[in-house]
């Protein structure tokens, strides 16, 4: 090889590997009507990102979204343009959006929406991370995870209150074995949306994270505008509550009871961390929290509004499932 053939092999090869490794992975957003979509794309397209977020690329959303929850809608024009500042193309539709990406977020705010968009995504092949709420009900959300699996697509939702590393300490056993726990969060109604599942869902995640699945009764307190409480008991016997916040200030934490001692559960810091778990999914397709768990935080707050409805009735998790069920399988019917 003659000096000038090594010269173009050795630009060739230069050239080649530099396009390797500025190779980002390109991922589409559904839904610019939380604030979830424009804190994401900063954290991923902004200069000077950590290190698990260098080798993504948010490249193109599709802006609905809620078209009926005021609240969401009236944030779509300006959250379309925050994210074209970070270089986000703004699509017309889905399938547009699908062609242009590897990867999915499906931030839209409206739960009732998610069903028949995430269907859409499924098809594609790609991964997809479901914002909360994964479904406005557990029907909807059972029928989600039952259409992944039809699609052979990994799948996961969860709130950003699940990875705060103080919570996950207790939950992996650092402070003892966990007995029991109380969690609250904000509720904010939508009437739109069952209740807890469109925000209160925060606090109800927590207390998931603290004492794990196994809950198979629940029971409701309700004061008009001001508090709910719902307590749970779980096959092992512990008890874990809810409070939804209504009135005052709008706190985020709890307290997770031990064998050892009453250690304080994480409050709210941020979406970094529930990113950096989506992102490692996206590469990896493991997910990072359970169907099985998920679904059981949606048959809790399912069975809490039973409770309230019956004025307060225990209700079983295991009937409040079955039934939802049965009506996933109609869902899943009507696609």
């Amino acid at each position: 090889m003659n000096s000038k053939s090594f010269l173009l092999l050795t630009i060739f090869f230069a050239v080649t590997l530099t396009a390797f490794a500025q190779k980002k992975f390109k991922i589409g957003i559904i839904g610019l009507d939380t604030s979830h979509s424009v804190a994401f794309t900063k954290f991923i397209n902004g200069e000077g990102n950590n290190d698990e977020f260098k080798d993504f690329a948010v490249v193109a959303a599709y802006p609905y979204g809620s078209r009926t929850i005021k609240s969401s809608y009236e944030r779509i024009p300006q959250y379309i343009e925050d994210v074209k500042k970070e270089g986000v193309e703004i699509t017309s539709s889905i399938a547009e959006l699908l062609e242009k990406v590897e990867y999915v977020l499906l931030e839209t705010n409206d739960g009732r929406v998610h069903l028949e968009q995430a269907n859409e995504v499924f098809k594609s092949g790609k991964r997809v991370f479901i914002d909360k709420p994964i479904g406005a009900t557990l029907a909807q959300s059972i029928a989600i995870f039952e259409l992944a699996k039809k699609y052979h697509i990994p799948v996961f939702s969860s709130s950003a209150l699940r990875f705060v590393p103080q919570t996950l300490k207790i939950r992996n056993g650092e402070f003892g074995n966990v007995t029991g726990a109380d969690c609250y969060s904000p509720h904010k109604h939508e009437p739109t949306h069952p209740d807890f599942g469109f925000y209160g869902l925060h606090g109800v995640e927590t207390l998931f994270t603290v004492m794990g699945t196994g809950c198979v009764e629940v029971n409701r307190m309700s004061s008009p505008d001001n508090t709910d409480v719902v307590v749970g008991k779980w096959k092992d016997g512990r008890i874990g509550t809810f409070r939804g916040i209504q009135k005052g200030r709008q706190l985020y934490g709890g307290t997770a009871f031990t064998d050892k001692e009453a250690v304080p559960v994480g409050t709210y810091d941020g979406y970094q961390n529930l990113l950096v778990e989506i992102l490692k999914f996206f590469k990896t397709g493991i997910v990072p929290v359970d169907e099985k768990e998920t679904l059981e935080i949606f048959t809790f707050m399912e069975a809490s509004n039973e409770s309230q409805r019956k004025g307060g009735k225990i209700i079983s998790m295991e009937e409040t499932y079955r039934k939802a069920e049965k009506e996933a399988r109609k869902l899943i019917g009507k696609l």
